[in-house]
Order: C-alpha cells, then structure tokens, then sequence
C-alpha cells in the first residue's frame, strides 16, 4: 500500500480485517510505502504491514507483491497506477481517479490493456459499498420507484469554515486538481449514477472559493481550489440531478444526502445515519403513504451478514472491508471489479464539465458519449 495517512489508515483497518468477517483468499499485508522513514515504519507497525519502504518504484517490481493499493494523493495516481499496471499488479486506488481528464483518460487505456492480460483494477468509490446504499440500488432496479424523475444529492463538510485553518495539499491544484469538487462531488456523481444506472449528458456548474488566502509556513498562501461546488446533470433517462457539495458547511461533519424521487416511490439517505433509508411506496393509497424508515442491518441486506445480529449497526469504515472483499474475491473469480477505472473515467469526466461551465459562467457542457461502465459487483 502507497501512503499511510488518513485513507492509509482507512484502508489499513479494511485489509486488517476482512478475512475475519468474510471468505476471502488468504493475503499478507506485505509493505507500507511512504516518503518519510521513520513515519512509515511506525505506521507499519502500527497497521500490521510487515515492512516499509519509501521507494514505491522498487516495491511495484517485486515478485512477491501481486497488489498495489494507492492512498497517495491525486497527483501521484496516474503514474503509479500505470506503472503498477504495466509490472502485472492488480491495482486499487482511491477516488478521484486522477487530478486531470488526461491522467484519468491514461489511466483507464492502461487498465484495459491489463485486463486482456489478467490484471484487475478498480476505484475505491466506497460509498458503493454502504449497505443502506447498496439496498437503495436495489430497490429501484427492482422499480420501487418507477420512472425516477429528479435526484438530489449534498455532501456537506465543516473543517474549513474557519479562514485561520492552515493550507494544506487538498488546497493547492498542483497536488489536489481540485477542492471540495474532486474530493466530495465525486462520491455523490458516483452515486447518482450507481443507484440509477444512468449516464449524465449534459453539466451546467459552479465554483466558489470562499476564502482565498490560508496561512502557510511562510506567511499566507494563496487558495487555488475551490470551497464549495454546484452543479446540474441532465441524465440520459431524462432525469435530473442537482449536486452542491461544501467544505465550508458550518454544522455539517460528513453529511452526504441523497434524495431519489420516482413517480412510484421514493427513497432519502444521510451518511451520518448511514444504517437506516427512508422509503416511501406512492404506489399505496395517500391516507397510508409517508416515509418510513428501513434499518439496514437485516441478513438479507447487503454485505449485513457478516457483521453483528439484528439491530447492531455498523459504521463508516466499513464500507472499505467490504471495498476490500469484491477487489479479492474479483480477482479470485478473474472478473473486472466494480467501479472500474472507467468508471472513475466517467466520473471524471462530468467534473471536467463542472469546471469547464464553471469557468464559462452560463454554458451548458455536452457529453454524449460516455464510456463503458463496469457491471455491479458481485454479492453487493
């Protein structure tokens, strides 16, 4: 695994702990690669990795390493990817998929040569993986809600509402790409296009920063990213979805909402309650309609048998276990995981067209035609 900070940390939980809940194929948590020595040989010890390195090129050669999972920031996905790819190391790498249409666009060709050769790749979109949501896709596959008609989707966050927090990577193009549009819009375009199935045709966006400058090590450092995103997504249904996503929400910790509405039904969810989905069946007469609330821990929901007994809910880290068991038991099976890269691809390509309109103020971006997405994951 390259990087060992907060996703290090995430994904460090998951491989630590799958094979306890699920059947997987037997794995070893071989080397923690980072930059700094000693931080990385105490985040090794620390996350049960076996050894560390800070030379990722050397690590990628190895015989014994057969997969590469990638927590570095967005700037380095491109080239480690590919270059993990090319050595025959089936590759997981963390959202967004690249800083740039380009890199992402380099990134999915490279997957698709390895995948003729036996190579599995995926993105770790693991919101897929909350079981609520996982039902939710379900649901309106099986037509709950019918002909959905608008979807609404906010991921709101609060940790720099104050103008003092200090500039950090995720602030800065160079190493970022972008703000809270490549950090949080991603995960709700995801999901507005894993719970319906659908395809976005046409972006119309907006950028804001609210605060330009932060303090730095050496005095205040310009913001080059944005604070907040806006953005409306006509779908190839004919759907609609709005998408506004914040890192200056004040109140708002890690609230992903998303609001599905069908002429038969409709479903809300909140991550910060993410073991329960509100459902409304419009289909029943109006006297006995109203949104009732499904909690998502019943061994016929996804991914719940593994865990607790009936109403013991299980949390955030979660979803990247159960990210980890379709990567392992994908290539166990030899099938392409589920989001592929050209699903991250697609998703990249709609936060183009939010930036493009963005920087165009009124136009309204066409993308007619989107790529190959991959099938639903096995046993979500």
């Amino acid at each position: 695994m390259i990087g060992y900070a907060f996703m290090g940390k995430a994904h460090s939980n998951a491989w630590r702990n799958v094979a306890s809940y699920f059947d997987v194929p037997a794995f070893e948590q071989r080397v923690l690669v980072g930059r700094d020595p000693a931080g990385v040989a105490a985040g090794a010890e620390r996350y049960g990795w076996a050894e560390s390195s800070t030379d990722w090129r050397q690590v990628i050669t190895r015989e014994d390493i057969q997969i590469v999972d990638i927590c570095a920031p967005g700037f380095m996905h491109a080239e480690i990817a590919i270059a993990a790819l090319a050595a025959g190391k089936h590759v997981l790498v963390e959202k967004p998929l690249a800083n740039t249409l380009a890199e992402a666009e380099a990134m999915a060709a490279a997957a698709r040569t390895a995948r003729t050769e036996g190579v599995q790749s995926m993105i770790g979109f693991n919101y897929r993986r909350v079981p609520a949501l996982a039902l939710a896709r379900e649901l309106i596959a099986e037509g709950r809600l019918g002909t959905v008609r608008h979807v609404r989707a906010a991921y709101l966050q609060d940790w720099l509402v104050d103008p003092e927090s200090p500039m950090t990577w995720r602030l800065n193009k160079e190493t970022a790409g972008s703000g809270a549009l490549g950090d949080i819009a991603s995960h709700a375009i995801d999901q507005v296009l894993f719970l319906l199935g659908d395809q976005v045709t046409e972006v119309s966006g907006r950028l804001h920063t609210f605060t330009t400058y932060r303090p730095g090590r050496n005095g205040p450092e310009e913001v080059t990213v944005d604070d907040a995103a806006w953005a409306t997504l006509t779908l190839a249904s004919g759907a609609i979805a709005s998408v506004e996503v914040s890192r200056v929400a004040t109140g708002q910790k890690n609230s992903l909402r998303l609001e599905i509405y069908g002429d038969k039904g409709s479903i809300l969810f909140d991550l910060e309650a993410l073991n329960e989905l509100g459902f409304l069946d419009a289909t029943v007469p109006v006297r006995e309609q109203g949104f009732r609330r499904i909690l998502v821990n019943e061994p016929e929901h996804p991914y719940a048998a593994a865990w607790w007994p009936q109403g013991h809910v299980i949390g955030w880290e979660h979803t990247f276990t159960h990210e980890v068991r379709d990567f392992l038991l994908a290539i166990a099976s030899g099938t392409q995981p589920s989001p592929s890269f050209e699903d991250g691809l697609t998703v990249q390509r709609v936060l183009a067209a939010v930036e493009e309109s963005a920087a165009s103020k009124s136009s309204i971006i066409q993308l007619t035609t989107p790529p190959e997405t991959s099938p639903r994951p096995e046993g979500a």
